[in-house]
């Protein structure tokens, strides 16, 4: 008995690798998207984009501006998810308490910051 292979136009290692860099080109794209404030981070969670959606979390977190490891570190631990969980991984109620939580922190982040004295002196007349 004799086994017949049937040939693909092209070799399974260039599809793979085709796919991967359109994955590639297309997140870092995302991530300059989200470093530039035109899309959310909150928003890639909730809607989870097939470039986005094997992402690990805390990649994606730190593709925002001002936040380093550190900050995802606490932000994820606070909320008991692992930084290197894929975004598809997450269940609906995950991606939602983080969305609230990073629309909060965004919010947080836009007001302008008083100097030291005027908070001290306003805290005082209160």
């Amino acid at each position: 008995m004799t086994q017949t292979a049937t040939m693909t136009p092209e070799p399974q290692r260039l599809r793979a690798l085709e796919r991967a860099n359109a994955v590639r080109l297309a997140r870092a794209e995302l991530k300059r998207r989200i470093a530039d404030g035109q899309v959310g981070a909150a928003e890639v969670l909730l809607a989870c984009p097939w470039e986005a959606s094997s992402w690990a979390v805390g990649d994606l977190l730190m593709s925002q501006r001002r936040w380093g490891q550190t900050r995802c570190r606490k932000f994820l631990a606070r909320n008991q998810i692992s930084e290197v969980k894929r975004i598809e991984a997450l269940t609906e109620r995950q991606r939602r308490l983080l969305a609230a939580q990073l629309g909060r922190s965004r919010a947080f982040d836009s007001e302008p910051r008083l100097g030291i004295d005027r908070e001290l002196a306003l805290a005082g007349a209160a």
